[in-house]
């Protein structure tokens, strides 16, 4: 929780804001949390199935909620200019994969990169390896999934110019 803090404050200290899925539990809530408290806007998007589970970050600025899951992926990744995972749960990778895929197959050409502290990605970029070295990834794809270590180094490879 404390790295999706500092994440959601370095966002807002750069003049950015959140586009998340709008839940307020996990390392997703944090990050909204943080953003709004150093003064960022928040966006968040959510599935009508989350809310009924009262979930849903109702002090987001603005408060999309959908019809599923499919809708809420487009519309993040509609008005998102990067993207950044932190580690997570089943969520996390399936949203990293489909990003990632997206931007392969030139469906966007926007930033993918992956926050790994603790390294909770690793059987991933050894899969990723494996794949590529059994002729099922191109390489191409491979360096446009860019893992990092560190907020700074997240957000610098996040090529996202500060507002601040």
């Amino acid at each position: 929780m404390e790295l999706a803090a500092q994440v959601g404050s370095t966002i807002a200290a750069r003049g950015w804001g959140l586009v998340s899925g709008g839940g307020t539990q996990s390392m997703m809530g944090a990050v909204a949390r943080a953003t709004r408290a150093g003064g960022g806007p928040t966006i968040g998007v959510i599935p009508q199935a989350l809310v009924d589970y009262e979930v849903a970050d109702h002090d987001a600025q603005e408060l999309i909620v959908t019809t599923d899951m499919r809708e809420r992926k487009g519309i993040m990744d509609a008005r998102a200019d990067a993207f950044l995972c932190l580690p997570g749960g089943i969520g996390t990778l399936e949203e990293l994969m489909e990003v990632w895929t997206s931007r392969h197959l030139r469906m966007h050409d926007k930033p993918v990169v992956v926050l790994d502290p603790w390294e909770d990605f690793a059987l991933l970029r050894e899969q990723v390896k494996h794949w590529r070295d059994m002729g099922f990834v191109h390489e191409h794809a491979v360096e446009q999934l860019v893992w990092t270590k560190s907020i700074d180094e997240a957000f610098a490879a996040l090529g996202i110019p500060e507002l601040n």
